[in-house]
């Protein structure tokens, strides 16, 4: 679905540096199939609460009452449906 091997830059010995980022199929499942709903999101800093507005490889939208939380997948701990 996603390709994260970017090379970017070139270094000085002819070699690629690339970005690389683990993904998780299973959770990207399971958040794309809990979009639009209330979700609790557990991560490494506490829990948000709030609309899943989106998700990405990367990150994942929750929108509450006061502010819109961008939150990295690396960060979740679990997901939960409210």
């Amino acid at each position: 679905m996603y390709e994260q091997n970017y090379a970017y830059q070139e270094d000085n010995r002819g070699g690629e540096v690339k970005y690389v980022s683990l993904y998780d199929p299973f959770l990207m499942q399971t958040l794309q199939s809990l979009l639009g709903r209330m979700v609790v999101v557990e991560t490494s800093k506490g829990s948000v609460h709030g609309k899943l507005a989106d998700a990405k490889p990367d990150h994942v939208s929750v929108q509450t009452k006061e502010a819109t939380f961008f939150i990295r997948v690396q960060e979740i701990v679990w997901v939960m449906p409210k």
